[in-house]
């Protein structure tokens, strides 16, 4: 016989004990997620390329970040471990730039390239720049060429009796702290190019202004040999990230 009495069981489960059947999803915000003009490359068009941060501007480069960090917050981190300095960005390798999550190889090539159209493009103002008549025209002619180099590079200036440029030589590389100038060398180029004067330039990656021993000592050698040549030794020109040491403004040729 059915019991007429009979009560199925129907547990109550209490509302804060209900578990959710889907797991929450993440909190992260992606650049589809932002408004329309704060996504950079609609920032850019509507507002053009001055507004945008140097993050928001690599990121259109690079494309795309990661499922944890947008493109704009990837490289907010690259460039605060940057010093915020685009010069320091300039620096890294492909090697360097990969150890970042969401950064591979053709993402680090663009960085890269980018970051040698700027070096190109301040070589490229000063190109036509001829007359040395001074340490800040050195610095505008040589900048571009040594100060993202994190070793120590040697160049000289061969010039005419008007301080016009004929050539500019490489005359070596070295390490972190110095690099060796062959002094017999560095006058067979000027003697070939017919130069009646010089300026020596070379660079400290780090940063430190004041020239070494080894720095004077070479200034003193090749102006002593230059007056034996009569080949004159202008200037001799350090030259750091954000500023420079010009030995005969110090008085000291």
């Amino acid at each position: 016989m059915i019991n007429k009495n009979f009560q199925p069981f129907n547990p109550v489960v209490k509302e804060e004990e209900q578990e959710p059947l889907v797991a929450a999803a993440p909190s992260h915000t992606s650049i589809k997620d932002l408004a329309e003009e704060e996504r950079p490359r609609e920032k850019l068009l509507a507002k053009g390329a001055n507004a945008l941060t140097i993050p928001e501007l690599l990121a259109i480069l690079i494309g795309g970040g990661t499922t944890e960090k947008t493109a704009v917050e990837l490289m907010q981190d690259i460039m605060a471990d940057c010093e915020g300095k685009l010069v320091n960005l300039s620096r890294m390798d492909v090697e360097e730039l990969m150890r970042y999550k969401g950064i591979g190889e053709a993402k680090a090539l663009s960085i890269i390239a980018a970051a040698e159209i700027g070096r190109r493009r301040v070589e490229e103002s000063v190109a036509d720049l001829h007359l040395f008549d001074g340490a800040e025209t050195v610095l505008k002619y040589m900048r571009p060429k040594i100060q993202d180099l994190t070793h120590e590079e040697s160049w000289v200036l061969l010039l005419n009796n008007n301080s016009k440029l004929i050539r500019c030589v490489h005359l070596s590389s070295g390490g972190i702290t110095e690099t060796a100038v062959d002094i017999r060398m560095l006058f067979k180029h000027a003697c070939l190019a017919n130069a009646t004067c010089i300026i020596l330039v070379h660079n400290h990656p780090s940063g430190r202004i004041n020239p070494s021993r080894a720095d004077i000592e070479l200034t003193q050698r090749v102006q002593k040999a230059g007056q034996v040549m009569n080949i004159r030794l202008i200037d001799h020109v350090i030259v750091t990230d954000s500023d420079y040491y010009s030995f005969a403004e110090q008085g000291k040729i």
